[in-house]
């Protein structure tokens, strides 16, 4: 059987992050994508410069088409701006029954440009965080859904990760990538344990779409039969490769991508 992972998104016209990053990161990894899109953003690697949102039927008119005939074995969630569209792939989920749902809560681009609007975040926690097998923040979107401070510590991040795990979600990988010192550290969190994923911090200013990337590195593990420790470490390992081959690639004037081919070229 082909695993088949789809992708819930915004799409990047810059292709660095968003849908296009992620069906990037499914082929790499050897499972076929679909998608259904959110919302158009034009970007590029120096930030966004307009939002298009995706009227909320038509997402739904998305989700009915890609479930009806896929047999999804995973399913990745981004970039969701507004509550209408939340609600749409809320009621989605549950209508075609997915369970291996990984769900990476976009609210800031890597160039600080703001993607959820606030009165979306009540929405996404009451609608989407019990709905997804993994949420998938980083430190600055761990904080604004915890209404903190950015973490400066790890002890700070297991704080804050418990607190997103009280809210309903099933489990929480906290992202590092923001931190300092040598090391990105990640912090997954379940009901029964946690566990860190350490990596050497890469110096690069070519880290964008690196959210979108583990998210979807993660579910593509999930839909070829991975658990979810091993499905993390999986994405972990992927994704610090792909930074660390960041710079053989010269794309654009800002944040360039990650490269997500560089077993290949």
């Amino acid at each position: 059987m082909t695993a088949i992972a789809v992708t819930i998104a915004g799409s990047d016209s810059g292709g660095g992050a968003g849908i296009q990053a992620d069906l990037k990161t499914f082929s790499a990894l050897g499972v076929y994508g679909a998608s259904v899109i959110t919302a158009l953003t034009a970007q590029n690697t120096l930030g966004v410069t307009a939002i298009h949102d995706v009227p909320p039927e038509f997402v739904t008119a998305e989700i009915d088409a890609v479930f009806s005939d896929l047999s999804v074995d995973a399913v990745k969630i981004g970039m969701l701006s507004q509550p209408a569209v939340i609600t749409a792939v809320a009621s989605g989920l549950d209508r075609w029954q997915q369970a291996k749902v990984v769900f990476d809560p976009v609210m800031v681009a890597t160039s600080g440009d703001m993607l959820l609007r606030e009165e979306a975040v009540s929405v996404l926690i009451r609608e989407l965080l019990p709905r997804a097998a993994l949420l998938t923040p980083n430190m600055r979107e761990a904080a604004r859904l915890v209404g903190g401070e950015v973490a400066s510590s790890e002890a700070e991040m297991e704080a804050q990760a418990a607190e997103i795990l009280a809210l309903g979600a099933r489990a929480v990988l906290l992202k590092g990538g923001h931190g300092e010192g040598d090391e990105s550290a990640d912090l997954l969190l379940t009901p029964t344990g946690s566990r860190w994923y350490r990596a050497p911090r890469i110096a690069t200013r070519n880290t964008h779409g690196t959210g979108c990337t583990l998210s979807s590195a993660i579910a593509a593990a999930l839909a070829r039969g991975e658990d979810l420790e091993t499905a993390v470490a999986t994405g972990k390992r992927y994704v610090t490769e792909a930074i660390a081959a960041a710079d053989r690639l010269t794309i654009g004037k800002g944040h360039g991508p990650v490269h997500h081919f560089h077993a290949w070229w």
